[in-house]
């Protein structure tokens, strides 16, 4: 739920247009640091899921205009990819979207002794966002104080 980084919302332009060319969805766009080398992740998806072809096609798009437009000063490494099967939510539409889904929810700080919780999304209202426990509990974070959220996967 963080704030794009100066990198990402530089490349966000770029992208947009070839996102929506292709009819994909961006779901998410990080621009981070692992050991020696940086990456430029981009997660896309569609209805019915993304595959390898919508993965290329969007990379060689990007490619293109990232060298054309050259908007990161380092090296990195592109990447773009599906979400997965536990996709993150970060956006509004994405808390209307999968209202009723089971989701896995960590927060920076212990809220009533825990940082992870699991429920059933109740909704994202006035940057509060509510979950109902297994056990009927209902539980509500304040968007700041959330580190991630993503769909569970549950076997």
């Amino acid at each position: 739920m963080a704030k794009p980084n100066n990198t990402e919302a530089k490349v966000l332009p770029i992208l947009e247009p070839i996102i929506e060319e292709k009819g994909l969805e961006l779901v998410d766009l990080e621009f981070v640091k692992e050991g020696v080398n940086w990456y430029l992740r981009v997660y896309i998806d569609k209805d019915g899921g993304v595959n390898i072809d919508d993965c290329e096609a969007v990379s060689r798009a990007l490619e293109v205009k990232l060298d054309e437009k050259d908007p990161i000063e380092q090296a990195y490494i592109l990447e773009v990819s599906s979400p997965g099967i536990d996709r993150p939510l970060k956006k509004d539409a994405d808390f209307v979207k999968y209202q009723g889904e089971i989701i896995d929810v960590k927060l920076y700080k212990a809220q009533d002794g825990s940082k992870q919780y699991q429920g059933r999304l109740l909704g994202l209202e006035d940057g509060v966002l509510s979950i109902e426990e297994e056990n009927g509990n209902v539980v509500k974070f304040e968007q700041k104080d959330i580190a991630s959220v993503r769909l569970a996967v549950i076997f």
